[in-house]
């Protein structure tokens, strides 16, 4: 009777399993005897049957031994009813110490302050982040069921309602707190992967301006027309090429002033990077016009070069043909000779022409 009479129910989860073990022995001991109550049930009626002079006694001791017997199986029945529930109740506590192990676990790493330092390693922490709140949406389920178990615990055990709120009000608290962290900690990640998307297209455009800028700069001046031409053609390439960045300039200020409009924490950083583009961007311009210009004016050079030297081998021919003394022995060759002249006299006017 002291074994069901106990009000130890234990103090944690693995306590209560050890005695509900020790209880489980308890019971089957308990129905090895029922079969001696039995017996002696037996007996006292055959005594009875026989009509023996301590009838009375005998009727008084067996009903005794089975009020006994009954109010010990009632006791055992009580006692384990206890113990289911205290097993219940510990349940539900270790349910709840272990989700809020593993809520604090994951908020040791959202309360990091590592966002990132360049692009790759935020693209990382954001796929890390992502993987954790998939951990948190399977979690919520989890939390809902241990609130919901929660509330049945303290309808079945009001005597342990107050102790199961407070732990329910434990749970709720560092739920919230943890969603919280993410969402906090989600946004961070977003604004460094921008203000990283940023800085990574600043660092593209600025290190292909001064590849072009290089590439501008590098052909020398050309010393015909043809070399003149072929550099006027692969200058006009570049210019489609500057053209074609045209979109990735506007797209890196648009992100630029994204970020300065939404107040982002590197907003110094990123106003003096957007001055830097702009700059960078006008620079390649000025330098593309000033290579322009200078590469018209070799064409222009290379274009007078070569009609000089054209009218100076026309000019050298011609006088060898003003300086022949040959006037003609005859009135056909005279008139041959003075048809060579008018064609040498037309020629002359076109040339003055381009001499002019």
């Amino acid at each position: 009777e002291a074994i069901v009479t106990s009000e130890e129910l234990g103090q944690d989860l693995e306590h209560v399993e050890v005695l509900q073990k020790k209880f489980e022995e308890f019971q089957t001991d308990l129905a090895a005897h029922e079969e001696r109550v039995n017996e002696v049930n037996q007996f006292a009626g055959k005594l009875i049957q026989e009509l023996h002079p301590e009838e009375e006694l005998i009727k008084s001791k067996q009903d005794e031994v089975n009020a006994s017997w009954q109010r010990l199986k009632g006791l055992a029945l009580q006692r384990q009813g206890k113990l289911f529930g205290a097993a219940e109740v510990q349940r539900f506590n270790r349910d709840v110490d272990e989700t809020i192990s593993w809520i604090k676990e994951k908020g040791q790493l959202m309360a990091s302050d590592d966002f990132g330092r360049d692009l790759a390693s935020v693209q990382a922490l954001l796929r890390k982040h992502e993987g954790l709140e998939r951990d948190l949406a399977a979690l919520e389920d989890k939390v809902k069921a241990l609130c919901a178990e929660a509330d049945r615990l303290q309808q079945s055990h009001p005597i342990n309602a107050s102790q199961i709120q407070v732990k329910r009000e434990e749970l709720i608290a560092n739920w919230e707190q943890i969603r919280t962290l993410a969402a906090e900690r989600h946004a961070r990640l977003n604004d460094s992967y921008r203000l990283q998307r940023f800085l990574a297209d600043f660092r593209d455009l600025t290190s292909w301006v001064t590849e072009m800028k290089a590439l501008i700069n590098a052909d020398e001046l050309a010393n015909d027309v043809a070399g003149a031409e072929a550099l006027l053609d692969r200058h006009q390439e570049h210019k489609g090429e500057i053209d074609a960045h045209e979109d990735s300039f506007k797209s890196a200020d648009e992100s630029g002033q994204a970020l300065l409009a939404a107040g982002h924490y590197a907003s110094d950083e990123v106003k003096e990077k957007l001055t830097i583009l702009s700059d960078e961007r006008s620079a390649l311009l000025e330098l593309w016009e000033l290579r322009r210009q200078q590469y018209e004016q070799c064409m222009d050079l290379q274009l007078f070069y070569r009609d000089t030297e054209q009218v100076d081998n026309w000019m050298s021919k011609q006088e060898a043909f003003l300086l022949n003394e040959d006037l003609g022995d005859s009135l056909d060759s005279v008139e041959a000779l003075l048809k060579k002249h008018e064609d040498f006299e037309k020629s002359l006017s076109a040339q003055e022409e381009k001499i002019t």
